[in-house]
């Protein structure tokens, strides 16, 4: 199991914890789903969500043409940000906050039946580090979000989406490439940015939940140092009534079956994509529907408070820039080392109304078995509310167009 080996230090964090289960909640759960004054029931609610992609965190392939106006070299945040320079940096970025996201989306989202909203934010955003190219602004708009969730009687979870160093090398960590999370201080620094946020919006009621940490990738680092890491998070955040979230770190549903012992108020994040292997993408759509239903099954077993924080209506990798600024799809074989399965034509970048009726309807049914299938656990989040042009991915416009379901009316037997 994944944590066969774990590091001295995780092994001593572990125990430094354990000795708050004398402290633990009356209100305790089966297994480790153990609540103490949280914003939200997990037991009796299911969370209904949206991401907020590309708004306080830049990605190439959510708002493109924001990338189109800069040289090639610009394939996230950072790189354009020492590229451009801080003043025309701020100016185009005040622009996008002020505009991409605004209080009329959250009353949109509320009239839809959404009760959640996650909102990924960078730590340059939150405690920037000296030296480091990014510019400042994006924090205020969390605050602004928060009050205008909380106003249209949703909650909030707020992401910490990139971390000094980059925990996986995505752009969406702010830092395309290399990994180096977790070398130096980083996660001292990684601390910081999430106890600021802790001082500053946990005592809110409308933030319900605090994720320590976007998608670590697992398979690349130390686990023990994640482990310790998430512990340590956990020692910070337990007096507040905020529910931590942890990613599982691409290491499976599972995996964390042995993690938190003894602690309150934590829920086990997933993202489930079937878009980012060939394999995957050559299913139909009853394949990718029996796959996600059977993943819901896996969350509902979990012995914790478990959600799929990102998914998606997509069944391609087309959008363009999915995989970043520059990169093809595996869908089409433009993908260095993928072979052809299909034409990208109306994914890669064009509107729902574009869309074949066939595309529609796989999409809608993919969707509602996603929903059926995430609610047999702790709930779902969709990544994301919006996009400039792609279509499979953007709940907005999906909404609009009828393709998403009534969430009033689920029909849960397309998961049997």
């Amino acid at each position: 199991m994944a944590f066969s080996k774990l590091s001295t230090a995780a092994v001593a964090a572990a125990a430094l914890f354990s000795s708050f289960t004398n402290a633990a909640p009356a209100a305790t759960m089966s297994g480790l789903k153990r609540q103490s004054n949280q914003r939200f029931d997990f037991g009796s609610e299911k969370v209904r969500g949206v991401n907020l992609g590309g708004w306080l965190v830049l990605e190439p392939w959510i708002t493109p043409s924001i990338f189109e106006a800069t040289p090639e070299q610009c394939v996230d945040e950072y790189t354009m940000s020492s590229t451009l320079g801080q003043a025309e940096m701020q100016r185009r970025m005040q622009k996008h906050w002020s505009s991409w996201i605004t209080q009329a989306d959250f009353s949109a989202m509320a009239g839809l039946g959404l009760n959640f909203v996650r909102i990924p934010v960078g730590y340059w955003s939150v405690s920037p580090i000296q030296g480091d190219p990014y510019i400042q602004g994006a924090y205020e708009y969390l605050g602004k979000a928060i009050e205008w969730a909380g106003g249209s009687g949703m909650k909030v979870v707020i992401d910490l989406h990139g971390a000094p160093g980059s925990q996986n090398g995505f752009d969406n960590s702010g830092q395309r490439g290399t990994i180096g999370w977790t070398s130096g201080d980083t996660i001292a620094q990684t601390h910081k940015a999430l106890n600021k946020i802790r001082d500053d919006h946990a005592s809110n009621p409308t933030v319900a939940a605090i994720g320590l940490l976007n998608e670590p990738m697992g398979p690349e680092l130390d686990l023990g140092t994640i482990e310790k890491f998430y512990y340590d998070s956990w020692g910070n955040l337990k007096n507040t009534g905020v529910t931590m979230v942890f990613s599982d770190a691409f290491e499976g549903v599972d995996a964390w079956n042995d993690f938190g012992e003894g602690l309150w108020n934590i829920l086990l994040g997933v993202h489930h994509y079937e878009v980012f292997d060939s394999g995957d993408l050559e299913m139909g759509v009853q394949d990718h529907i029996s796959t996600a239903c059977a993943y819901g099954d896996q969350m509902a077993s979990n012995n914790k408070w478990t959600w799929s924080g990102e998914w998606t209506g997509a069944m391609t990798d087309c959008a363009k820039w999915l995989n970043g600024r520059g990169i093809g799809a595996r869908y089409d074989g433009t993908y260095e080392g993928s072979y052809y399965i299909g034409s990208c034509d109306s994914y890669s970048v064009g509107t729902v109304a574009g869309l074949s009726q066939e595309a529609k309807q796989n999409i809608g049914s993919y969707i509602h078995a996603q929903m059926v299938a995430y609610e047999k656990a702790a709930g779902w989040i969709f990544w994301t509310w919006k996009t400039e042009s792609a279509p499979e991915w953007d709940f907005q416009a999906l909404a609009g167009a009828g393709i998403i379901p009534s969430l009033g009316s689920l029909d849960t037997s397309v998961c049997g």
